[in-house]
């Protein structure tokens, strides 16, 4: 089959044949329809982050089920599935908490070590598989506690952004921060991760959903999923201007990366509120907060947020369902349609702005 490999750091992703093994055990063999270019993708590919390489990246996927292994239980072949890097084992204390995405025991999702790995390449040597998914390619071996069935009725192109962006985005709002009717929300950065944040607080029932980027572009289609008001940060200071339309918020949602935006996502928080840092900053990234007398005071914080604190089985489901009903834009997430030999074209062009969700959807 084919797969886009990225062979080591910063060498891009050419399309090669590859090997995928058959389902055992718990596995799912899936059928992809749709990929979509995530931004944290570009970073392994870009910085490493010490995955091992060759890997297959991409981990934002729907498809459809075309074979399972002898003990999976949940799934069937012709199902709709959509996949996500939230690995569990569904039995450690973490997972019987209800916190999954903290498992304990991800490694429980993966072929051990003695096991003949999932992919390998024209030659027989094993690639790496990402975070359990690898699906910049036309085919998945994914264990099914990676996968959410989904109402058959969302096109496979919005169905693949739920895995990741949605479930991040929607999710640190309505799980992490638990946004609540009346409340004031800032999100920093209006890519497809924070406009999904955007959703998520507005369907929470935010009384201001603030949307704050460099890019008035992006900044309209902001409005598409809820913003009440859009501040372009390259105009004019966006702490200042936060607090001028609603005296600081209770939730700051920070989905770049970067020390400058993750400081003034702290800075706009009211007394009480929080911050939260969803996007992925290169190593070494510092935060530098003033701990005096004012933090105490006012009890402002600060949180990670890594896959908006979701339960993939409850949580994909139901924003397929939302879809669906016209409840939750999707559409308006996906800037184009690509095939599989255009993924380092369509990163470039999410490098240089107005692109929010490139879609492998020709394999």
């Amino acid at each position: 089959m084919k797969a886009a490999v990225t062979r080591a750091v910063g060498q891009g992703f050419t399309v090669e044949e590859v090997n995928l093994a058959q389902p055992q055990g718990r596995e799912v063999l899936v059928e992809v329809k749709a990929s979509g270019l995530c931004h944290s993708d570009l970073h392994i590919e870009q910085n490493g982050f010490d995955f091992p390489f060759p890997v297959v990246l991409g981990h934002e996927i729907s498809g459809v089920i075309a074979a399972v292994g002898p003990e999976v239980t949940t799934m069937e072949v012709g199902q709709h599935v959509v996949a996500c890097l939230i690995q569990f084992c569904g039995a450690c204390e973490e997972c019987l908490s209800g916190r999954t995405y903290q498992c304990l025991n991800q490694a429980y999702t993966l072929r051990g070590p003695d096991e003949a790995p999932r992919l390998t390449d024209a030659d027989g040597e094993p690639i790496a598989q990402f975070f359990g998914i690898s699906g910049f390619a036309e085919k998945v071996l994914v264990h099914e506690n990676q996968l959410a069935v989904v109402n058959n009725e969302i096109p496979f192109p919005q169905a693949a952004i739920l895995g990741c962006a949605t479930v991040t985005g929607a999710g640190a709002a309505i799980n992490t921060a638990q946004v609540r009717v009346g409340d004031r929300v800032a999100v920093i950065g209006t890519g497809g991760v924070g406009l999904n944040a955007i959703s998520g607080a507005a369907l929470a029932g935010a009384r201001h959903v603030i949307a704050i980027d460099i890019d008035d572009t992006k900044l309209e289609a902001a409005k598409k999923f809820g913003a009440t008001d859009v501040i372009n940060s390259s105009t004019v200071d966006p702490v200042e201007a936060v607090k001028r339309l609603c005296g600081g918020v209770d939730h700051a949602f920070e989905v770049i990366g970067l020390e400058q935006t993750q400081q003034q996502a702290y800075a706009m928080t009211a007394p009480g509120g929080r911050a939260y840092f969803i996007g992925i900053a290169k190593p070494g990234t510092t935060l530098s907060i003033d701990t005096s007398l004012g933090i105490l005071a006012a009890h402002n914080g600060v949180q990670g947020v890594w896959m908006g604190s979701s339960n993939i089985k409850r949580d994909i489901p139901m924003y397929a369902d939302m879809y669906v009903q016209g409840r939750l834009n999707l559409d308006d997430l996906i800037t184009q349609e690509i095939s599989i030999d255009e993924v380092d074209q369509a990163y470039e062009q999410l490098k240089k702005g107005g692109i929010i969700r490139s879609v492998i959807t020709k394999f």
